[in-house]
This record gives C-alpha cells, structure tokens and sequence, in this order.
C-alpha cells in the first residue's frame, strides 16, 4: 500500500492481519490523495481535513522524495484542529500524548512521517505486524510489465510469501489467474462497518483512525479491525 496521514481503520486492520505490511512509495506522488492529508471531525457539523504541508516538487516526483515543509507551523496547527475532541472525546489526553510524542521527532520526507505515524498507532493498539518501506528493502524486484504486477513480483521476491492481500478497490484490477499462476494466492480485505458514538446526533463515517482512537479504548478499536471479511 502507499503511505497514508493517519489513514481509516481499514488500512490498520489490513496492517494488524497480514504478516508482512510493505509501504509502496516507488510510485508517482498524486496530490490531494491520502499520503499527506486525512478526515477527521469538525467543530460542530462535518468534517475537516488535517494535513502535513508539503514543500515543492515536480509534478513527477516519487513519494519517496516528498519532502515536509517545515516552515509552516503544521504541528500546532494539527494539533489546534483536534483540540475540540477534548470536550467530549474520553481518549482525547491519550491520543493526545501519543501525537506529542510523534509531533516532537524531525522528519524530512513525508514518508518519514507517515511511517513514524502508523508505527505510534499500531504500537498504541499492539498491533506487532512488521512495516517496512519499499525503496529502503533492497530488494531486487523485476520490473512490472502490467500494474497489478508490482505486488506479485515483490511477493516472488520475498521467501515465503504466498498470499497478497488488497482492499476491495482492486478487485476490478488485479488478476487472479495471473497471482495463482504463479502460487500466490490473492485476497481481498474488507473491514466491516463499525459505528461508535462520536456524541453527535449522526455518524460520521470513513474519518481518520484518530476519530476512532479519540472516543473508543485499545481494546475496542482492536474490535472494530477484527471485524473484517475476505473476498
């Protein structure tokens, strides 16, 4: 998967139940996806996005060599922006404690933060499944001759790797026959629907793991990614 800003639940609970969670950050950097910026609640009614800034770079640019810019105050200002979850959130001072401990380390790219940052949830929630970060594996891969080629030849590369998993999104895009050709079985995951009291007269759905984080406990939350099913 590309690194994501503090991305949905599902993404975690891709994370929690694969052996191996590869961030792919080889491919082209598209702006206003999820790499840089994600949902969470606003003050009021709706929602908000919070975002890393990000210096300039050509439109070619991998996400790999998206640097931060650090010249914007971005950190007092995410913060800022979550300050409001404090009057009716429970887990606000814990989510808050993680943020500062993150918030308080140098990053240069934004895949260094993303990183940093699914690395502090999943060891908030014990989830101990390995991250590690496509260009700095060394690993010898053979080009990809179609795009859902990536995947499978990375898993060829790596010993024992026998099954790739994807969100439903591929589903439509990845061949099957292709992956069982050659001994990789190919899953698709999907987290189901899990709503929580956000203390607000509706549901606000699809919002960053840090909504979820700010109203429910560990254990709850470890619920919500368990509840998933493969297609």
């Amino acid at each position: 998967m590309q690194p994501y800003f503090f991305p949905y639940a599902g993404y975690f609970s891709l994370i929690k139940h694969t052996g191996l969670f590869i961030l792919f950050d080889t491919v082209q950097f598209i702006r206003h996806g999820w790499v840089e910026r994600n949902r969470v609640l606003k003050p009021g009614e709706g929602w908000q996005y919070i975002r890393v800034p990000l210096s300039k770079h050509p439109r070619e640019a991998r996400i790999r060599e998206v640097e931060i810019n650090d010249r914007e105050p971005w950190r007092e200002r995410l913060l800022a922006q979550l300050e409001h979850y404090r009057k009716k959130a429970p887990h606000y001072e814990d989510v808050r404690g993680l943020l500062r401990g993150l918030l308080a380390r140098d990053f240069a790219t934004v895949v260094d933060f993303d990183y940093a940052a699914l690395r502090a949830v999943c060891d908030y929630l014990g989830i101990e499944t390995p991250i590690w970060v496509f260009s700095r594996m060394g690993l010898e891969v053979e080009p990809a001759q179609a795009p859902d080629e990536w995947a499978l030849n990375i898993c060829r590369a790596l010993p024992g790797a026998d099954e790739y998993w994807n969100p439903p999104g591929g589903m439509s895009f990845f061949d099957r026959e292709k992956y069982a050709a050659a001994g990789v079985a190919l899953r698709f995951h999907r987290i189901l629907p899990s709503e929580y009291d956000q203390r607000r007269p509706s549901f606000e759905p699809g919002l960053s793991i840090l909504d979820a984080l700010m109203f429910n406990p560990p254990g709850a939350v470890n619920e919500m990614l368990d509840r998933y099913e493969l297609l």
